[in-house]
């Protein structure tokens, strides 16, 4: 009887106290969740949130880049570059104009790449050879323009004055990414092996009359060195909000689309293919030639 009593006091003491311990533990996954956001946030429009998800028990999500396994020289059977453009238009792309969110990072992929150059977190090149890094200046001047001096009537007094307008950086006239792959088949892993090399955002240029004339490369960063960085944002998935991944992650897999505007094939000019369905076409095949390079590496 006496155990019987004792069972039914610790009993109703667990009662009691487990609605107080469950909302002490939900207060605590509500600060952790809090918490679960990146550190660090590429613009100020987007900061962490105070307030948990609400509705998920989120977690911290720390990605991290796997490490590239080294490739050896001697195991090199072949090896060819390829120079791909990437239409931020285009509808798989579309995680390249998403502007961020609390839980991504915040900023869209072109304000993370400058703001780990700016910051000293990655370089920034003047090219896709690597043979000069820019300096902040420099490459401030790439993104945000020239300053312009005109002169303006004042309305009152009729005086003329020299007005000097600081040029500005608009996130949605990166048009277009340039990236440059090497494809290389590696006996010992005994397939092929795609790797990104470089990443150059292209910024649509326009005439005095507004009339688009073509694209300026703003800068290249060196992709072996970004991986680190771009593993810590997210990258937006439309079709859930909850199943998304790092954006090392999304380029080393290639979730999106491109095309080929020259290789290293039969190329000592180092020309782009010409425009059009010609050039779009020359491009697919060179890429269906590797694909055939690597079935024959398999036939005895």
């Amino acid at each position: 009887m006496k155990a019987l009593l004792r069972y039914s006091l610790i009993l109703g003491n667990l009662v009691m106290v487990g609605p107080a311990v469950m909302a002490q533990g939900s207060l605590n996954a509500d600060r952790a969740n809090s918490e679960a956001r990146p550190k660090e946030y590429v613009t100020q429009e987007w900061q962490p949130s105070l307030v948990p998800d609400g509705m998920i028990d989120r977690v911290n999500h720390d990605n991290k880049a796997l490490q590239w396994h080294n490739i050896r020289e001697i195991d090199v059977a072949f090896k060819r570059r390829v120079w791909k453009r990437i239409d931020v238009k285009e509808k798989q792309n579309v995680s390249f104009l998403y502007e961020g969110d609390e839980y991504t990072g915040g900023g869209a992929f072109i304000e993370i790449l400058v703001d780990a150059a700016r910051k000293g977190k990655i370089r920034a090149f003047a090219d896709d050879k690597f043979t000069r890094v820019l300096s902040t200046e420099d490459l401030d001047k790439n993104i945000m323009g020239e300053s312009r001096t005109t002169t303006v009537v004042d309305p009152v007094t009729g005086e003329e004055k020299q007005v000097t307008t600081d040029g500005s950086f608009d996130p949605s006239s990166v048009d277009k990414y340039e990236i440059q792959e090497d494809w290389i088949f590696d006996r010992n892993a005994g397939r092929m092996i795609s790797r990104i090399r470089a990443i150059s955002p292209l910024m649509i240029t326009y005439t005095e009359d507004g009339v688009p004339r073509g694209f300026r490369r703003l800068f290249t960063v060196y992709y072996p060195e970004a991986r680190d960085i771009l593993a810590q944002y997210e990258v937006y998935n439309p079709e859930n909000d909850v199943r998304r991944m790092s954006w090392t992650d999304f380029l080393d897999r290639g979730f999106f689309s491109s095309y080929v505007i020259k290789t290293s094939h039969n190329n000592p000019t180092n020309e782009n293919y010409k425009g059009g369905f010609d050039g779009l076409i020359k491009g697919q095949d060179e890429m269906n030639a590797i694909i055939e390079k690597e079935m024959d590496m398999w036939e005895l």
